[in-house]
């Protein structure tokens, strides 16, 4: 029983169970098409008015284009009303042309039988004319022609000697106004150097202590610094004599340092030979970097500035090297300001054109070409290179600033009081000049005059022409070049001179 009543009970729990699911799904079911139905509703509303809107568009966008085509019809109506216009225009235009041609045509043909005409004319006057002169066409055209040929060649020549003396006569004042500035505006001084060297001793004793013991201190010091020591009957002075002044200078140092010292033997000789040629090099370094300070020539290499302090002992016809490469890279500067060259290669090319000199005496060759060897070696332009190896017309110049380089040296080495040289040399100098210019034809005396530094001939008027003169001038500039060696340049003046004398009785 107890079982059959579970099993009733179950059943019927189940029934209710159906029952009520049944029921639910029923108002799910109910529920979902009400949920349809309003979004039907709504689709079919929101599809209204997306239509509704869509018309009114494509309805303003159709008018948009139909008022895009109405005013593209009443633009391209215009275009066709001014082609219209053009194609009548160009009618008429084509009409005029064809009148035109048609005169043109009738005014061709009228010229055409003037000139007929006219030829025939022309023919009878030069047939006349060949009867009267008794030449013919040809002959007349080769004999004016031929006298036209020397009337123009005559004003060409003469037109060239005016424009050749005007520009030289300009060329040099200009160049006399630039030198006469450069060298107004440049003070540097010279110092005259010799191959000796005079030592000042406190007392004639201090001689006998320099040469000491049978001489082994004297021996000592010159085979030390490669430098004679002369001791004479001189009061109280000891002479250095030797032609390289940077060792004559290190002996002069180490001399007077050990006279200030006292103690005089070989082991202290030794040391203050070292110590002065330690000095010299400073001194050398120091000596370089004032120059480039004073010409205002920067970013050199320490060896080439060594180079140029070493030229402060070297001398050049008495002139010292150093002061002249300063002078030349002042004057040089000046100049190329003068006429807008560039400034600072000038003066870096003045500065460094006689640094071969410096170690000429141990490197071969020229010191125009050793100098640019050196500066190419150490970084110089080409510019820089080229101004040194042209300064004595080693290499032709090809800038402004080789020229100004070599014009600013010959200044700065003819200038009076920068050079010397012995009676003797400066006597041989002038006559060889004087001989050079009288193994001419047609000289008649020849002078040399300021100091050598120009030749002034006088020739044989009727032997010697104007054409000649220049041709002679040059001749004995060539052979003086050949034949002579001088500082600077050396200016050749030939002068003609015609007399004509009659006398009134």
């Amino acid at each position: 029983m107890i079982i059959s009543g579970l099993i009733i009970g179950i059943i019927i729990g189940f029934i209710i169970r159906k029952y009520i699911a049944e029921s639910k799904i029923e108002s799910a079911e109910k529920e979902a098409e009400k949920i349809v139905d309003n979004a039907n509703r709504e689709a079919e509303s929101t599809k209204r008015e997306i239509l509704v809107e869509a018309k009114e568009e494509a309805h303003e966008i159709k008018e948009e284009v139909e008022q895009d085509c109405r005013e593209r019809r009443n633009e391209l109506q215009e275009i066709e009303k001014r082609l219209l216009k053009k194609e009548e225009n160009l009618e008429n235009k084509a009409d005029n042309l064809a009148n035109k041609e048609d005169i043109i045509k009738k005014r061709e043909t009228i010229t055409r039988q003037k000139k007929e005409e006219i030829e025939q004319l022309h023919q009878k006057h030069v047939n006349r004319l060949e009867e009267l002169s008794g030449l013919t066409t040809e002959e007349a055209k080769e004999l004016l022609l031929s006298r036209v040929e020397d009337e123009i060649e005559h004003e060409t020549a003469k037109m060239i000697k005016e424009l050749e003396a005007q520009a030289r006569e300009e060329a040099n004042k200009k160049a006399k106004e630039i030198i006469s500035s450069a060298i107004q505006r440049c003070a540097a001084d010279h110092v005259a150097e010799t191959t000796v060297s005079v030592v000042s001793l406190p007392n004639d004793e201090m001689k006998g202590r320099i040469i000491g013991r049978e001489g082994r201190n004297i021996r000592a010091l010159e085979s030390l610094t490669g430098i004679d020591l002369i001791i004479d009957d001189t009061p109280e002075a000891v002479v250095l004599s030797g032609f390289d002044p940077i060792r004559r200078e290190v002996a002069r140092i180490a001399l007077e340092k050990l006279i200030v010292d006292g103690r005089i033997h070989p082991a202290r000789i030794e040391e203050m030979v070292e110590k002065a040629k330690e000095e010299i090099n400073d001194t050398i370094y120091e000596v370089g970097e004032q120059a480039t300070f004073d010409t205002g020539v920067h970013g050199l290499n320490n060896k080439i500035i060594k180079l140029l302090g070493r030229l402060k002992y070297r001398t050049s016809y008495g002139q010292n090297v150093l002061q002249h490469s300063i002078e030349v890279s002042y004057l040089a500067g000046v100049m190329a300001a003068e006429l807008g060259a560039d400034v600072n290669i000038a003066k870096r090319a003045g500065l460094l054109h006689d640094l071969g000199k410096a170690i000429d005496h141990e490197v071969e060759g020229p010191h125009a070409k050793i100098g640019a060897d050196i500066a190419r070696k150490h970084g110089e332009s080409e510019k820089i290179l080229h101004a040194i190896a042209a300064h004595h017309d080693d290499v032709k110049a090809n800038s402004i600033e080789a020229v100004l380089v070599a014009a600013a040296d010959a200044v700065s080495a003819a200038r009076p009081g920068a050079r010397r040289e012995t009676l003797e040399s400066y006597v041989k100098r002038l006559e060889n000049l004087e001989n050079i210019a009288d193994s001419f034809n047609g000289v008649d005396k020849a002078y040399a005059i300021q100091a050598g530094r120009e030749i002034r001939i006088m020739v044989e008027p009727d032997r010697v022409d104007d054409a000649k003169a220049s041709k002679l001038a040059y001749n004995v500039s060539k052979k003086v070049e050949d034949d002579l060696e001088y500082p600077g340049q050396i200016k050749v003046t030939v002068v003609r001179e015609t007399r004509a004398v009659n006398y009134a009785k």
